[in-house]
Parts: C-alpha cells; structure tokens; sequence
C-alpha cells in the first residue's frame, strides 16, 4: 500500500511539473521577442551572450487577492515546510548508505545486523518524507502559479531549458530512491549487497544534483548572472545557474540539510527512549541519539565557516544588501542567530559530559568537562554581544553613544570569528576526552603523544585568539582575510586532534562496557533541545536570506509590487519560524508513525523477522564511532 501511495504522489507531481511549466513559460506577454538573436551583457559575468529570453520589465505585474488570505505569508510557510523536507530527504538516505557501509565492515554479525536493520529503518522513514515533499513541492509550484504569476511567468521563461531537466532529475531520485529500500531483502547477503550500495550511491548523488538545482533558483533571486541588466537571457545555462552565491550557498544548505536530518533522528531517538519501558529499547535508543549527535556535530562544526563564505560572498556581490542583512534592519536577527547557535554548542557539550554516566572509570573526566562548560559560557557571551545596544534615548545620552566603550568590542566580527572558532576546537575536545573516558591508553608513546596534543589545542587556540585580537589593529578590508588562517588552525586542531587520539587510543585496555541507556533524563532533554533548536535557526536563517532582497522578488531586476512588499517586524518573524517549526516537527512525527505502521504490516507478513541483537551487547564490545 505504501509503494502505491508512494508511485500516486510522484506521478501526480510530475504531472504538475509539466502543467506548472507550460504555464510558467508558455504563457503571453512575450513582448521581447523582437529582441531575440541580439547580444547581450552579462550584468555580473560581462561576457556578450544571444537574447533568447524575456526581459524582466516586460512581465506584466500581476498579484491576484483571495478573500482572508496574505500571499506573502502562505508561500513563505509551505516553502519552508517544503525546504524542511527536502533537507529531511537529502539527509536520510545519505546517513542509511554510510551506516549501510559501516554494517558492512563490521567484523561481529550482531553489528552487522544492528547497523543494517537501523539503516533500512530510517530509508523507510525518507520514503514516506519523500512522498510529503512531492505533495508540498506541488502545493508550492501550485501557489506560485496562482499568486505570484507574473514572477512565475519569468523565472519559467529565464529557467525554460532547466526545468524538464529538474522534473527529470526528481522523477530519477524517486526512482531510486524506491529501488534502494524496495531491493533491501533481495540484495542482502555476499557480493549482491554492494550492488544495493552502488544503487544507494546513485540515489544519493541524484539527491546531490537535485539540491544543487533548486539552490541555482535561490541564488539567482538573490544575485542574478547569466541575464543582461534587463532580465533577458543570453543562452549561456551555466552562468545562469552558476550565480555569485551558488557555491557558498550549496556548501551551507548541503550541511543545513545533513544537521536537519540528524536532528529529527536524534528527536525521534529521544521521545522514543521516554516513550521506552525495556531497558533494551531505552539502549537501542540512547544508541541511535548518540550516533546521530556526531552526525550533527560533523555538520555544525564547519556550518560557521560555510555562513561566513556565504555572507562574504553577499557583501561582495552588493555591499548594501550585506550591510542590510548583518548591519541594518535584520541585523537583530542574527543576534538571536547567534544565541541559537550558542545554545547548540552548549547543549551538545553538555550532552557530552551528561553522556560519561553510561561510561565505567569516566569520573576523572568530569572536571574537565567543568572547565570546557565554563570557556563555552565565555565564547559564547562573546559570540552574541552585540555591536550596538538596543537602548532609551536617556540610556543613550548617558553612555555618550550606541556602543557600549567595553562590551561593544566584542559586536565586531574580529572578535565573533575568534570565539566560533575558540568554541568548535572545545567541542572537538569534549569529544576527544569522552572517547577516552572508559579506556587507558597503552601505547609506549602516551606521554609525549598527551604532550603533543595538548599542544596542539593549546597553541592552536592561542593563534586564533592572537589572530582575534590583531584584527582589531587593522582595516576591515584586511581583517576579513584573518578569517581563512583562523579557520585553518581550527580544522588542524581538531583534524589532527582527533586523528593523533585515535592512533594513541590503539590496543587501549578497556575499563568497562559502555552501558547505554544509562544516561540521566536531563543528558537526553539536552540533545532535544538541540534538534528543536536548530530547526528554529534553520527557518530563522532561511527569512533572513530571503529578506536580504527586500522589496525584488529578483534583486535589481524584477521588483515586487504587491501589498505585501514590506519587511516584517523582528517579533512577526520569530513568530512566524516558530509556527514553521512547530507545524514541522508535528509533521515529522506524523511521518514516523506512518512509517513504524508500514514497519508492523511488514512483520506480519514475514512471520521469522527476527529483531538484532540489543545493542548494549553488540557495542560493549565493538565501537560504533
């Protein structure tokens, strides 16, 4: 039943795909066809190009007014549902492979079995997120036609030659994304099992490539090239999708995406270890929350650089919207960005220290632990001090200017760069300390090798604060280079960190099993708490780009002349990421319990399914991460 449910939604919306694109570019108003055949500049590239497209002006501005309802706001909330899913089926397919991968490699066949049965769970879950994608993908072309024909009748005509090739590359993923989980049972066992993970090896980059198509849409709005100063194309398709954003863009929504799907995991992990009354289920559960925090952590850790990448690319391309988005009217937004990010950090170091109870001989670790919370606490105050203070005009007067003479230092971005980075090199030390919190190290070399490490964190931290600090002495336009030599001594520091702590931790005597499942409830409150949080920053973030542009639906070309043109108050906005959210997360549960329903008419019908074995038996004697 979910197979047929799962080809109806996909044939419904290619089905959409292919209306939405005869109306989006075969529609009238062509008044630039006279023009085609002469050449063009690129308003951002500079190279000449042939006219084969409709300028921007040209487009009759059209905005139709349904009773009750505020276009802005229901395209803004089922383009944010439908970005959530997609993250959410980019993401799940790619953990399934890896973990499908590591099962593979697993000496112990209880391993093998844990790691197979959790990734074939979760590819369950992707399948039926997909089919919720495709319906909110069709909802939102749907909208767009509607409301917004005029910006629909453009984006179509400049995207005409993409658009057949995106509905083709989604109808590919859908394809084998189906034949990965639906040939799971089939290419179980010897050499046909890497056959199934060629087939998710291809799912997976299809996914890529789609990801890597609808960012081209985003960053051309934003940054528009391969289309002369008036909107016309000039017939060159990479320029068009290769706009000054694209990359910074896929680096920062490909990790947004990873961090989205591990945090509904590590969610769904957390209720369902609350939910849990076997101590089996509460291990397999604490288990699976633990694994999905690394994922989360592997992606957070360089989502800080790939938002400066993003942002520098923005002040490159146009200093005012730039200025706009960090320094003007949305500047507060990223103040309460920074606080969000923040609480990440906290929370997953907490969860870290939290997570020593399930480990044996992990009490001389605590301290530790301690002195990295406290160091946290004060990147972190750093990190979301603003430049500016909002204030009464008396308090104003009394301090001689909106910048407070102490704290206002640190609202610089010399300061803020040096305490991200200062807080991702703790972060990867709580995570060298918890990996070594139930093993003695053996290796003939321990002693200079904790000296080398311990060097290695300790200079290295030192360099980015001195790097911090000497930005405050130089011009801006210098300062913003420092950011490429902080950034290399964080991924050294915590690289090599990590890699020199795995080689010391080689033929290590264990002192005793990890005892998953014993874990205290507020270790396990924490790591919620972080997914909700980042599926807060990532809605928030989302508004943010898009409010950058502010009165174009395509910046400098095609201007939005609706009623609904106007910036939202920072207040409307936090409600409105917080609505999106909700409805998101109430959403993703739905999806679990459809897919663990789909998951019990399995077992029904395959009367020998056998659970794996508990994991607090399998892990206590093989290392999963």
């Amino acid at each position: 039943m979910a197979y047929q449910k799962f080809w109806h939604t996909l044939l419904a919306l290619s089905l959409l795909l292919l209306i939405g694109g005869h109306v989006a570019w075969g529609g009238e108003g062509l008044s630039d066809r006279p023009l085609q055949g002469s050449s063009g500049t690129d308003v951002y590239y500079q190279t000449l190009g042939s006219i084969q497209g409709l300028a921007a002006q040209d487009v009759t501005p059209e905005y139709p007014e349904v009773p009750f309802v505020n276009n802005r706001l229901i395209v803004w909330f089922v383009t944010q549902q439908h970005t959530y899913f997609g993250g959410f089926v980019l993401a799940l397919p790619l953990f399934s492979l890896l973990l499908e991968l590591i099962g593979v490699t697993r000496k112990q066949e209880n391993a093998r079995r844990q790691y197979d049965g959790l990734a074939h769970d979760i590819l369950r879950v992707s399948l039926v997120a997909l089919s919720i994608t495709a319906l909110l993908g069709a909802l939102m072309l749907v909208m767009f036609l509607t409301l917004y024909p005029a910006f629909m009748q453009y984006m179509g005509g400049t995207f005409k030659a993409v658009m057949p090739v995106y509905a083709t590359v989604f109808v590919g993923e859908a394809f084998f994304l189906a034949l990965y989980y639906y040939s799971w049972d089939r290419l179980r066992v010897g050499a046909m099992k890497w056959i199934h993970l060629a087939i998710g090896v291809i799912s997976n980059g299809i996914g890529v490539v789609l990801l890597l198509m609808a960012n081209a849409w985003a960053s051309f709005m934003m940054a528009p090239s391969g289309v002369d100063s008036e909107g016309h194309f000039l017939g060159n398709i990479w320029h068009l999708l290769h706009s000054p954003l694209w990359n910074p863009l896929n680096a920062h929504r490909f990790l947004a995406d990873i961090m989205s799907g591990g945090a509904v995991v590590v969610a769904y992990a957390t209720y369902r270890f609350f939910m849990s009354k076997s101590k089996e289920d509460k291990a397999y559960y604490d288990w699976v929350g633990y694994i999905f925090m690394v994922v989360m952590v592997c992606a957070l850790l360089p989502m800080p650089i790939a938002g400066y990448w993003l942002m520098r690319a923005v002040f490159e391309f146009r200093q005012h919207m730039g200025v706009t988005m960090m320094g003007g009217m949305l500047s507060w937004l990223f103040v309460i960005q920074a606080i969000t990010v923040g609480v990440l950090f906290l929370g997953i170091n907490y969860y870290m220290w939290q997570s020593l109870s399930r480990i044996q001989g992990s009490e001389r670790f605590h301290p530790y632990f301690k002195g990295i919370i406290l160091a946290l606490m004060g990147c972190f105050l750093v990190w979301f001090t603003p430049h500016t203070i909002a204030m009464s005009a008396s308090e104003m007067k009394a301090m001689g200017a909106a910048q407070h003479p102490v704290i206002g230092q640190f609202g610089v971005m010399s300061a803020k760069n040096g305490a991200i980075n200062l807080m991702i090199c703790l972060t990867g030390l709580s995570y060298i300390l918890y990996r070594r919190a139930n093993r003695i190290i053996t290796v003939p070399w321990a002693r200079r090798g904790n000296i080398l490490l311990a060097g290695v964190f300790i200079l290295g931290m030192v360099n980015i604060t001195w790097l911090a600090i000497y930005g405050f002495y130089i011009p801006a336009n210098v300062r913003v280079g420092l950011s490429l030599p902080q950034g290399l001594t964080t991924a050294t520091v915590v690289l090599g960190g990590i890699w020199l702590n795995r080689m010391m931790l080689k033929d290590a005597r264990i002192v005793g099993p990890i005892q998953w499942g014993n874990i205290p409830v507020r270790g396990m409150v924490a790591l919620f708490v972080v997914a909700a949080a980042f599926s807060w920053v990532m809605g928030l973030m989302g508004y943010i780009r898009s409010a950058g542009r502010l009165e174009w639906h395509i910046s400098e070309l095609l201007r939005d002349t609706s009623p609904w043109a106007f910036t939202p108050s920072l207040g409307f906005a936090a409600k409105m990421v917080t609505l999106n959210m909700i409805v998101f997360w109430a959403s993703v549960f739905f999806v679990f319990w459809l897919s663990r329903w789909d998951q019990r008419s399995v077992e029904e019908r395959t009367p020998d399914f056998v659970r794996p074995s508990p994991v607090v038996q399998v892990l206590s004697q093989e290392e999963s991460v």
